[in-house]
């Protein structure tokens, strides 16, 4: 026999006998094994309700009733009495449209979420420009064009605000937030309306 031979044997024997010395216990030791007669039996119902399934298990009898909405509508209120629809038709003043011609109000209803109550601007999840200010404010038809029109993110203000009101919110950035001294009128706005609003992305 050669050497590599009797080394591989060597190998052999050793290695089982480690094996199965490893498998080899006292009968006082305890292992998984020993410990399967004393787990008690697992609460089911419990496991369902707290683990990943929570909430998503049902019953026989769950699953044999008619189907319905798993969502309780019955406290919801209804739409004439529901607040969020409250505060939304006095900020309108009971319609879907603006009906003030008083620009303060139409500047803070309308354009003070994105440019701030005093016109400075804001940074966030986008750039909203200052309007106080700001010596584009100066050109009353720049402002008018946006409003109508829209420009980049600003949506257009083309349907829901008529000659008159956007005169009256145009004559407030000039003047209240600017300083400027002009006079808006309906007839300015009515120069540069057209029939054709654009789309809701005002940068098609």
């Amino acid at each position: 026999m050669t050497s590599r031979m009797l080394n591989m044997m060597l190998l052999s024997g050793i290695s089982t006998a480690v094996l199965l010395g490893c498998s080899q216990q006292a009968d006082d030791v305890e292992t998984l094994a020993s410990k399967q007669d004393t787990v008690q039996s697992a609460d089911n119902q419990a496991s369902r309700n707290t683990g990943a399934w929570g909430g998503v298990y049902m019953t026989r009898d769950e699953l044999r009733a008619p189907n319905i909405n798993i969502v309780d509508d019955s406290s919801l209120p209804s739409m004439e009495n529901d607040p969020s629809i409250a505060e939304w038709e006095t900020k309108f003043e009971g319609s879907n449209a603006f009906i003030t011609t008083n620009g303060a109000k139409l500047y803070h209803d309308s354009c003070a979420g994105c440019h701030m109550h005093e016109g400075q601007g804001a940074y966030g999840a986008g750039y909203y420009p200052p309007l106080a200010d700001n010596s584009k404010m100066q050109s009353k038809y720049y402002i008018i064009d946006i409003l109508i029109n829209g420009f980049r993110g600003m949506p257009s203000f083309h349907m829901m605000m008529n000659d008159e009101q956007m005169a009256a919110v145009t004559q407030y950035v000039v003047n209240d937030l600017n300083g400027f001294k002009q006079t808006v009128t309906a007839k300015d706005v009515a120069q540069l309306r057209h029939a054709n609003p654009p789309g809701y992305d005002p940068s098609e």
